[in-house]
């Protein structure tokens, strides 16, 4: 019996390292791929240069993003001073750019960071558990019927225009496709033959779920983050253009170009460069997570 015994022992925690050994090596080789890829350095690189950017603004922006100048409207780029021109009131259209990343980008991080504590948790709930998944993806679906930037207008309609609200009214419209997306991976996972395996050594759904799944699928949410950060960018731009967002005078790339579609014939240099801020945010960000996809294949 006491031979038994031990061999059973030796087998289970052979068992176990073996599915550890397999987490790792997957993990690794996601990484590696990612970092040995053109696409992957190029989207890393553009992503952080530009958060860089964004959290150095104080040190890099030669004014104040509120400071006015009546003597010096209308300035066009290359002008001295005013290395992209100014705005209708004199203000620095660089310094206010440079605040504007700051604003946009924080809408989509915070909006990312609500996705991940709402949608991840229901979305291995409806994947791992029967009862839970019939609840939690009719709702999915009936919020999926609507487009998402419908569902953020609406709501931000309702709660009023702050920073704030548009985290949570873009939160709340993109949330479904998070839990979407980790459902289908859970059952993904959940067939393969390490998790299976993880189940012939007692080993609880609870604990198998966070131990091996969970490991499992962050690439997969860290895909679909990617696709959320430039959809949160454009979607505060949006709302802030309706004045629906962030309110002036604090800078952000939708209010600049809410404030430029009256002067577009003046000064178009007001919105051509907040328009461009966005589209390289949102491309870089795309170029990131197309190389993060092409990783797991």
């Amino acid at each position: 019996m006491n031979f038994l015994t031990k061999s059973s022992s030796k087998k289970t925690r052979g068992t176990a390292a073996a599915i550890s050994t397999a987490d790792a090596s997957r993990q690794r080789g996601f990484w590696n791929r990612l970092l040995h890829s053109p696409t992957g350095i190029i989207g890393l690189s553009l992503c952080l240069i530009i958060i860089l950017v964004a959290l150095s603004a104080n040190i890099i922006a030669p004014y104040s993003p509120d400071k006015t100048n009546l003597s010096a409207v209308y300035q066009i780029p290359g002008t001295v001073g005013y290395p992209l021109g100014t705005d209708n009131l004199g203000r620095d259209i660089f310094t206010r750019i440079l605040f504007g990343m700051r604003a946009s980008l924080l809408v989509g991080v915070l909006t990312v960071v609500f996705c991940d504590v709402i949608g991840v948790p229901l979305g291995l709930m409806a994947g791992q558990w029967k009862f839970c998944d019939g609840i939690i993806s009719r709702i999915t679906d009936i919020m999926l019927s609507f487009p998402s930037l419908i569902i953020a207008v609406g709501l931000a309609a309702i709660r009023g225009a702050s920073l704030n609200n548009v985290v949570i009214a873009l939160g709340i419209a993109h949330v479904p496709q998070m839990i979407r997306i980790v459902r289908g991976e859970v059952l993904r996972v959940s067939a393969l033959d390490y998790v299976v395996a993880s189940y012939t050594m007692n080993s609880t759904k609870q604990r198998t779920l966070y131990r091996h799944i969970l490991r499992n699928i962050l690439p997969a949410i860290i895909v679909q983050d990617t696709i959320i950060v430039p959809a949160a960018v454009l979607g505060e731009s949006v709302l802030s253009f309706l004045g629906l967002g962030i309110q002036p005078p604090t800078p952000s790339l939708g209010v600049m170009l809410s404030d430029a579609q009256q002067y577009v014939s003046v000064d178009p240099y007001m919105g051509i460069f907040p328009g461009l801020m966005i589209a390289v945010i949102c491309l870089s960000f795309n170029i990131l997570g197309d190389a993060v996809k092409d990783c797991l294949q």
